[in-house]
């Protein structure tokens, strides 16, 4: 055995040993390092998935989203390109070495014995070939495949509907009522673009001299020659895009769109990870002051051990052992006591996880990837060794040093004067904790305020579904519309349903539809109209949804059959088309539609589609479930919405009346308006309960590290207390001398932390409602509680020191 390991051998049985006589030091040790690396290992375990490696994919930093802005015409800020763009992409970019385009959406699936609504994705075949994508069962599509003939399941589906059958390659399922055939199975590490994508398809680009242009909203990806850089082939996506006029053609507005126009590329993992960036490096840094916290806390308690033991390191160096070997001894010590704790980080961690997955909002990618696998077992244990030498290094050099380690030549005890490291590391400590406090508080407020937003619409006792009904005779807008004013009949006849109504889309789930709509006015002036948002409504929707009506009426049974024009616009559609004039009676009309003009009858009020931090409501218009002959629409698979009390339990009731009535249609996207409300702010509130769970584990830290600190104070400070007590010093002078001490440090500290939080609190200003980053009713507050609590962790120890008994102290001197 090597001389060096030898002696780390027998250093750890020593330090096994010495720790066993101080079980308590030991525990207090353990179980605080063990909370301060459990949550950054359970952090380190999503930033891992989501962040670091969200593709999984060959080359993925050479992966790019190609994406377009249009400044100046009423295009959204950032938009899908246009199959001409890809094609023209496709043939005269040479900074690309490949690239594919695609959509996503649901379609109804059927196989043998299961019917359901899934999300697909349909994509050119240069799609899997930029991307690097690969089966595991037969192969994926290519240009000689007929479009919208052959599709590859998921891993996900394979499994759980087909039961893993190895034979399902040249099998044929129902997709949108066309029969396509099965020709491969995706590796399980693809989840691109989504991990909720079940099946992909061909795509039907159709030939290219009957393209629309102008027809965006198209997602398109490409593979980045190497040595490319984004502004580079942002340049020469530029120029390909000018001419696209000249070769597809297109009208005036589409001509203009061109001029303004303006690639966006950026790195497909920063699209795919999109906004949840932020928020989970915010929370790896949180955890991260919760470490170095904890690291101040043991260093307190590792110093106050060492003090104590003065004696028996002299002793080991007046028996020859040198200064590396009365290091050696106490990192021994250190590092044991910290893989102890990093063992029990992952215990806590592996408890975390799920319960981290299941506070987690929608759309974070890779989220059912997350767990402990090696990579963060690895991260565990490099932090453990690191949070070693971070609490532990400093003591063990400190008191190896031969002028510090003397006690055998002195007599009496070792006194322990006002040390101005103990001190530093309290001042860390009530900084850090203060920063955590003022973010959680801010956070906090802004959800409180996010909360108290009213959207328009009512978020309680609402159940919501969708329903896509397929049974013969049902294919038509005037069919579509007497199912389901029967169905919502039937459904309204419910125990406990007081209404009962649906749209072809809901606000917080698929927001509206948008369309281009003339008045007369637009039409007089030849000015193109800007897109407006509306859908398709039927039953009793506002009365279900509360959204009120300010004049005219609503909709009625009779408003929903083939030749009816009757519409209701909200208040901001009325004042956009008809600006300081009464709507009712006014018509309007949609651009697609050359012959037949809607009468407004009713008006209600505005409501927000997105979320609740939109800045203004958004315009609607709400129309009748059938349009007029000969072009009429169909709600096809509309959402429905019940108001009941009984709002979370209607699911099974409603899915045995569609059992009854149409047996062979899925039933998807069951909701309550309440928990949409809630996904909406799902982010928000996930970062600040992270935050707050933080900051108070922090607080808790910060108040047990002054306490200790005080309290060793007062412990080597008891003689001096006994001979004031002695000399007729009261309890309460005794007292407000050791507060005053802890107010001090604590007050330092909080002047550190708040100009601290000045500077970090910005880094939330994305996630903030309603309130600034610099807020300061929150510092305040937040600076109260710590002083509050800084103060009680003095009393404690105070109170002891003011209940000496002098006789019996001096008498131990």
């Amino acid at each position: 055995m090597p001389q060096w390991l030898e002696y780390w051998t027998r250093d750890f049985a020593l330090a096994a040993r010495s720790l066993r006589r101080a079980p308590g030091f030991a525990a207090v040790t353990v179980a605080t390092l063990a909370l301060a690396i459990g949550a950054n290992t359970a952090i380190f375990s999503v930033v891992d998935a989501v962040l670091l490696d969200p593709l999984d994919l060959p080359a993925a930093d050479r992966l790019v989203a190609i994406r377009a802005s249009a400044p100046g015409t009423d295009l959204p800020e950032e938009f899908g390109p246009a199959p001409e763009f890809y094609i023209q992409y496709r043939d005269e970019a040479d900074m690309l070495e490949d690239i594919g385009m695609f959509q996503s959406g649901q379609t109804t699936v059927r196989t043998e014995d299961q019917t359901d609504r899934l999300f697909i994705t349909q994509a050119t075949p240069d799609f899997f070939s930029t991307l690097g994508a690969r089966t595991q069962l037969g192969r994926l599509p290519n240009a000689q495949d007929d479009p919208g003939q052959a599709m590859v399941l998921s891993d996900w589906l394979w499994r759980t509907w087909l039961g893993a059958d190895p034979d399902v390659i040249g099998r044929s399922y129902e997709v949108s009522g066309d029969m396509i055939q099965v020709i491969g199975v995706m590796a399980p590490e693809f989840r691109f673009p989504e991990p909720e994508i079940s099946l992909w398809m061909h795509q039907m680009l159709g030939d290219e001299n009957q393209i629309r242009p102008g027809n965006f909203g198209f997602n398109v990806v490409g593979r980045v020659q190497p040595g490319t850089e984004p502004d580079d082939l942002e340049a020469q996506l530029a120029t390909l895009a000018s001419r696209l006029p000249e070769r597809f053609g297109g009208p005036p507005q589409y001509a203009r769109i061109i001029e303004q126009h303006r690639p966006v590329v950026r790195s497909l993992e920063e699209q795919v990870v999109g906004d949840v960036a932020q928020p989970l490096w915010l929370l790896m840094g949180t955890v991260g002051i919760v470490l170095l916290i904890a690291c101040a806390n043991v260093a307190n308690l590792f110093t106050v051990r060492a003090e104590g033991r003065r004696g028996d390191l002299d002793v080991r160096q007046a028996l020859g052992a040198g200064r590396g070997g009365l290091v050696r001894g106490q990192m021994a010590e250190a590092i044991l006591l910290a893989v102890l704790g990093g063992i029990g980080g992952i215990v806590i961690a592996r408890l975390a996880l799920p319960l981290l997955v299941r506070l987690a909002p929608e759309g974070i990618p890779n989220l059912e990837m997350i767990g402990l696998n090696p990579t963060a077992l690895l991260f565990t244990l490099g932090l453990s060794l690191a949070t070693a030498a971070a609490f532990g290094l400093a003591p063990a050099i400190r008191f190896s040093s031969p002028r510090l380690v003397g006690g055998l030549r002195q007599s009496g005890r070792v006194r322990g004067g006002r040390s101005l490291g103990r001190d530093a590391l309290v001042l860390v400590q009530t900084a850090s904790a203060l920063v955590l406090l003022v973010g959680a508080g801010l956070l906090l407020r802004s959800f409180w305020t996010l909360s108290q937003v009213d959207p328009g619409f009512d978020t309680e006792d609402i159940f919501t579904f969708q329903v896509a009904p397929q049974r013969d005779g049902v294919d038509d807008g005037p069919s579509y519309a007497q199912f389901h004013q029967e169905f919502m009949d039937r459904v309204a006849a419910l125990p406990g349903v007081e209404s009962v109504g649906l749209a072809n889309t809901i606000p917080l789930d698929e927001g509206a539809g948008s369309s281009r709509m003339h008045t007369e006015a637009t039409l007089l002036s030849g000015e193109e109209p800007p897109p407006m948002n509306y859908t398709m409504v039927g039953g009793a929707y506002f009365e279900t949804m509360g959204i009120a009506l300010e004049r005219g009426r609503p909709l009625d049974r009779t408003d929903h059959v083939v030749g009816a024009l009757n519409a209701i616009v909200s208040a901001a559609a009325a004042e956009r088309f008809w600006p300081g004039v009464d709507p009712l009676g006014r018509q309007f009309r949609l651009t697609s539609d050359t012959t037949a003009w809607m009468t407004v009858v009713g008006v209600v009020e505005d409501i927000y589609l997105r979320d609740f931090r939109q800045d203004a409501p958004d315009p609607m218009v709400y129309l009748p479930m059938v349009g007029p002959q000969p072009r009429t629409w169909a709600v096809g698979s509309p959402a429905y919405v019940v108001r009941s009390s009984r709002a979370d339990q209607l699911a099974p009731e409603v899915r045995a009346l569609m059992r009854e009535h149409v047996p062979d249609s899925p039933m998807y996207r069951v909701f309550t308006m309440e928990g949409l409300a809630d996904r909406s702010m799902a982010q928000l509130s996930f970062t600040m309960i992270m935050l707050a769970l933080a900051s108070g584990l922090a607080l808790m830290l910060g108040a047990v590290g002054l306490y200790g600190v005080l309290s060793y104070v007062v412990s080597n400070r008891a003689p001096e207390i006994a001979v004031r007590m002695a000399l007729g010093a009261e309890a309460v002078t005794v007292q407000r001398m050791v507060v005053l001490q802890g107010a001090r440090l604590t007050g330092l500290g909080v002047v550190i932390g708040l100009a601290a939080a000045l500077l970090l609190t910005g880094f939330l200003e994305s996630l903030l409602f309603g309130v600034g980053s610099l807020d300061v009713p929150t510092f305040a507050a937040m600076a109260a509680v710590m002083l509050a609590v800084a103060l009680l962790a003095s009393y404690l120890p105070a109170r002891r020191a003011s209940l000496v008994d002098p006789m019996r102290a001096l008498r131990v001197e």
